[in-house]
């Protein structure tokens, strides 16, 4: 009870402010590393007065030089925090339009780059994933995506949306598959307490979609779903082997 106040009281004296400093940044033209530093403060600062700590595997996975679609599962709000506290390079998350409307941190985080997805019109969002293509092949950024679309209540990996595997087929960027292990014991999608813990980002090899083409989306949802799926498995047998499962608190 008293860490959740305290994260309401924290948003209101971290989110807020470097939400305005992202506006008014944006309104006077600035484009650049004010943003990355801006990504890497919050989050960071927010998993500390958690009391969650991140740790990663597979970080040598991410491509510093060039972009890249990261495409993770989702349990958690904690989830973007630890991915947005851990990728060393320059990103952009793509997300439901909705989220535009949270106050301060959403016109925020659109001013800042990020990529609005309205799911509700198929064009609009098709013209959203070319552009989010477009500004990552300019300055080798990359993109993080949540395929299932809503947090799992349960661990278990939801159906994909197939919008992420797009994006990366029709920039012909490379992806990633991500699992975020520990963020649903943190803060699970119905609950409002958060409880200090660990959380560990796992990076699994590339997946090359050059030469690929739309006929191959569905075979190559697959595949992305059977990596992070691995990724979970290993999560699950490293716990095993470092400490015991607590009973009721799966991976």
């Amino acid at each position: 009870m008293i860490r959740s106040a305290w994260m309401v009281l924290a948003n209101l004296f971290i989110t807020i402010p470097l939400s305005i400093l992202v506006w008014v940044a944006a309104s006077l033209g600035h484009r650049g590393g004010l943003y990355d530093w801006v990504h890497h403060a919050w989050s960071r600062t927010m998993l500390k007065l958690s009391g969650v700590p991140v740790a990663t595997r597979g970080l040598e996975q991410v491509a510093l030089e060039r972009p890249q679609v990261f495409v993770s599962n989702h349990q958690s709000w904690y989830d973007v925090l630890s991915i947005a506290a851990v990728l060393p390079k320059r990103y952009r998350f793509v997300a439901k339009k909705e989220l535009e409307r949270v106050p301060f941190w959403g016109p925020a985080w659109k001013a800042a780059g990020h990529i609005s997805i309205d799911r509700s019109n198929t064009q609009s969002a098709i013209a959203s994933l070319d552009e989010a293509g477009r500004r990552i092949k300019e300055d080798a950024s990359s993109i993080v995506i949540f395929p299932e679309g809503t947090r799992s209540a349960d661990g278990e990996l939801l159906p994909f949306k197939k919008g992420g595997i797009m994006l990366a087929l029709r920039a012909g960027v490379d992806i990633v598959p991500v699992y975020v292990q520990g963020s649903r014991e943190v803060l699970p999608r119905t609950g409002w307490r958060v409880t200090p813990g660990p959380i560990i980002v796992r990076f699994g090899a590339p997946i090359v979609t050059a030469g690929m083409g739309e006929e191959d989306r569905d075979a190559l949802v697959a595949r992305v779903r059977n990596a992070i799926e691995a990724l979970r498995a290993e999560g699950l047998a490293e716990r095993q082997t470092t400490q015991p499962m607590e009973q009721g608190c799966p991976p």
